[in-house]
C-alpha cells in the first residue's frame, strides 16, 4: 500500500537525524577534550614559572653573591631556560584555544543551524506529501461513494420504469435523479483521477527530487564535519610540533649551561674570595730552661680562645691584641703597668691644667667609643656587620671597601651629570624665559649639590678606611711574623695615658676599629662591670662647660647610639666642644640635653674669643 512508503521515509528520516545528533555530540566532546588539555598546559606552564621563580636567587642574599660560580651561573641558565620552556607550553594552550576551541565552537553553531534547516525542508516536504495523499485518499472515497449511489439511483429508475401501477411523473423523476447520481459519480471520478495524478507528481517529485536532495545536503554535511575534525587533529598535531625546535633550543641550552661548568674556576673563585691577607707566621723561638727560670706557656695563634680575643700575656716588645681602654679593669694587666689604686691616678690627673684637657680628650674619645661599640653591638644583634666592615680578613675588607667607593663615585657621577643636565636647562630657560622660570631649577640644584656634598663624604670615609686597611696589609717583603688573632690591630705599645688619649682621638666615632667585634663587647662589658668607673667618672663631679659658637643644623640626623643627640633640619643648638678630627662636634639644646652630632651635618658658627683657646674648669 502506499502509505506504507511515507512511513518508511519517515522512519529513515529519524534515523538520519539521531544520526547528525550524534555528530555533533562528538565534536562537541573532541572541543572539550582539547580545551581540557589547554587548561592542563596551561596549568603546567604556570607551575613550571612558579617553580622557576621560586629558585631564582634572591636579591641581597647569600645565594646571589654565589652567582659568580659558574655551577651557580649554569643553574641559573637552566632556570631561564626552564622559564622559556614554560612559555611553549603557554603558546600551546594559546593555539589550541585560538586555533581549534573556538573555531571548532565556531562551527558548532553553523553546523546546528544547517542541520536545523535540513530536517525542517524535510519535516516540510513530509507534510506535504502526506496532506497529498490525505486529498487523495478523500477524493477515492467520495468517488467510491457517488458510484454507489449512481448505481442505487439507476435500479431504483429501472423498478419504477417496469412497475406499471407507478405514474409517469414518478418514472421521469426517478429517471432525472439517476442521471444527476452519474453526473457526480462522472464527477467525483474526475477530480479523482487529478487528485491521483497531481500525488503521482508530486511523490514523484517528493522521493525523487526532494527528499535525495535533502539526503544529499546531510551527507554533505557529514562529511564537511568529518573533514573539520580531521583539521582539527592535525592541527592539534601541529601545534605541537610548531614549537618542538623552541623547547628543543631550551634543551640544548640547558645542556650547554651544564657543560660551562668549570670546577677549576670555581675552586680558584672561592680562593680569591677567601684569602685573607694574612702571612703566615715565623718559626717558634726555642726557649731554654734555665736556674731559677720557668717555661713561658705559649698558646697556639690558630686556637679558638685566642681567636675570639682572650687577653693572654706576650713578651716584651709584641703587639698587644687592640687599643688599651683607660681606668679599664682587665686581670691580666701588661708587666710594665703600675698597679696603683685608680684615686692616685685621678690625683696626677687633677695636678695640672693640661692633664685635665688630656682627661676631658679622654673622656671624649670614651663617649665616642661607647658610641661606636652600641652600633657594633647593634649589627651584631641585627646580623650584620659594621660599616667598615672591620668583622672581616683585610683583604676581604680592602676588596669590600673598594667596591663601595666604585659604588660611590657611580652615584656622583649620575647627580654630577643631572646637576649639568640641570645647569644647561636653566641656561635655556635664562636665554628663552618663555620655555620656564629659572628660579623652578634652583631646588633642585640646591639637593642634588648636598647630595653630592654627602656623597663626596662617605667616599672621604670609606677612602681613609681603605688607606688604613692598604697600609695594614702585609708586603712580600716584610718579614714573617706571627699575628695576635684573626685580623691586625693597632700597636699599643705605651702605656701611659698620654699615648690612650691620642689612640683615642684617632679612632672613629662612626665604627672604623679593626679590632674583632668580640674583644669590643668585652671590653664594653668590662667598662659596665667596673664599679670604680661609676664612681670616679660621675658627670656630677663635672661643671657645665660653657658655650663656645652655635650651630645650625643642615641635615637631620637621628641619633639612636648612645651619647648622640637627635636633631632636625635647620635647628639652632650650642657648641660646647668643637671637632678633634673625628669627625664629630658636641652640642647643647639646653641645660639637661646635649650630646654628640656629626660635624659634617652641622654648620658651625664658633665665637671669635672661643677660637683656639678652649678653657675647662
Amino acid at each position: 500500500m502506499l502509505p506504507q512508503l511515507p512511513q518508511l521515509r519517515r522512519d529513515q528520516f529519524d534515523n538520519l537525524e539521531k544520526h547528525t545528533q550524534s555528530g555533533i555530540e562528538f565534536v562537541e566532546r573532541y572541543t572539550k577534550f582539547v580545551k581540557e588539555r589547554s587548561e592542563i598546559e596551561f596549568n603546567y606552564a604556570k607551575q613550571i614559572r612558579n617553580l622557576s621563580k621560586k629558585y631564582q636567587p634572591k636579591k641581597n642574599s647569600k645565594e646571589e653573591e654565589e652567582n659568580k660560580y659558574t655551577s651557580c651561573q649554569a643553574f641559573l641558565s637552566t632556570l631561564n631556560e626552564l622559564n622559556d620552556y614554560a612559555g611553549q607550553h603557554e603558546v600551546i594552550a594559546e593555539n589550541l584555544t585560538s586555533q581549534i576551541i573556538t573555531e571548532l565552537l565556531r562551527y558548532l553553531t553553523e553546523l546546528k543551524a544547517e542541520r536545523k534547516s535540513h530536517f525542517h525542508d524535510g519535516r516540510k516536504a513530509q507534510q506535504h506529501i502526506e496532506c497529498s495523499w490525505k486529498q487523495l485518499e478523500a477524493s477515492k472515497r467520495r468517488f467510491e461513494r457517488d458510484c454507489k449511489e449512481a448505481d442505487r439511483a439507476q435500479q431504483y429508475f429501472e423498478r419504477m420504469d417496469a412497475d406499471i401501477n407507478v405514474t409517469k411523473a414518478d418514472v421521469e423523476k426517478a429517471r432525472q435523479q439517476a442521471q444527476m447520481k452519474h453526473q457526480m459519480a462522472a464527477d467525483s471520478k474526475s477530480e479523482y483521477s487529478n487528485f491521483l495524478t497531481k500525488f503521482n507528481q508530486e511523490q514523484n517529485e517528493h522521493y525523487y527530487t526532494l527528499i535525495p536532495n535533502i539526503f544529499q545536503k546531510l551527507q554533505e554535511m557529514e562529511e564537511r564535519r568529518i573533514e573539520r575534525v580531521g583539521v582539527s587533529m592535525k592541527t592539534y598535531a601541529e601545534v605541537d610540533r610548531e614549537v618542538l625546535p623552541i623547547v628543543g633550543k631550551c634543551l640544548d641550552g640547558m645542556t650547554k649551561a651544564a657543560e660551562s661548568i668549570e670546577p677549576k674556576t670555581d675552586s680558584k673563585q672561592v680562593v680569591e674570595s677567601y684569602k685573607s691577607g694574612f702571612e703566615p707566621p715565623g718559626d717558634v723561638e726555642f726557649e731554654d730552661y734555665g736556674a731559677g727560670q720557668s717555661m713561658k706557656r705559649t698558646v697556639s695563634e690558630t686556637s679558638l680562645s685566642n681567636s675570639r680575643g682572650e687577653a693572654k700575656e706576650r713578651p716584651s716588645g709584641g703587639k698587644s691584641k687592640g687599643k688599651l681602654w683607660p681606668f679599664i679593669k682587665n686581670k691580666n694587666k701588661s708587666p710594665k703597668q703600675n698597679k696603683e689604686p685608680l684615686s692616685n691616678r685621678f690625683n696626677e690627673f687633677m695636678a695640672s691644667k693640661p692633664k685635665m684637657t688630656c682627661l676631658r680628650s679622654l673622656r671624649r674619645g670614651l663617649s665616642l667609643k661607647l658610641i661606636t661599640l652600641n652600633s657594633h653591638v647593634r649589627n651584631l644583634i641585627e646580623g650584620s656587620g659594621p660599616e667598615d666592615f672591620s668583622h672581616l680578613p683585610p683583604e676581604q675588607r680592602r676588596k669590600k671597601l673598594q667596591a663601595k667607593i666604585d659604588d660611590l663615585n657611580k652615584d656622583i657621577q649620575k647627580e654630577m651629570d643631572q646637576k649639568d643636565a640641570l645647569t644647561k636647562m636653566k641656561g635655556v630657560y635664562e636665554k628663552n624665559p618663555q620655555m620656564g622660570d629659572p628660579a623652578s631649577v634652583d631646588p633642585r640644584l640646591v639637593e642634588i649639590a648636598m647630595n653630592i656634598e654627602k656623597l663626596q663624604y662617605e667616599v672621604q670615609k670609606f677612602e681613609g678606611w681603605l688607606a688604613e686597611v692598604e697600609g695594614r696589609l702585609p708586603s712580600k717583603s716584610d718579614p714573617p711574623r706571627r699575628q695576635s688573632g684573626l685580623y691586625e690591630t693597632q700597636n699599643s705599645n705605651s702605656s701611659t695615658v698620654a699615648n690612650n688619649c691620642a689612640q683615642d682621638r684617632e679612632s672613629s666615632p662612626d665604627g672604623s676599629y679593626t679590632e674583632e667585634q668580640s674583644s669590643e663587647t668585652q671590653d664594653k662589658v668590662a667598662i659596665a662591670n667596673t664599679p670604680e668607673f661609676d664612681d670616679e667618672f660621675d658627670d656630677g663631679d663635672e661643671e657645665t662647660l660653657p658655650t663656645i659658637g652655635t650651630c645650625k643644623a643642615i641635615y637631620q640626623f637621628e641619633g639612636h647610639n648612645e651619647g648622640t643627640i637627635s636633631v632636625t633640619e635647620g635647628e639652632l643648638l650650642y657648641v660646647i666642644e668643637e671637632d678633634k678630627g673625628d669627625g664629630w662636634t658636641r652640642v647643647r639644646r639646653n641645660e639637661e640635653e646635649e650630646g654628640y652630632v656629626p660635624t659634617s651635618y652641622v654648620e658651625v658658627s664658633l665665637e671669635t674669643t672661643a677660637k683656639g683657646a678652649m678653657t675647662y674648669i
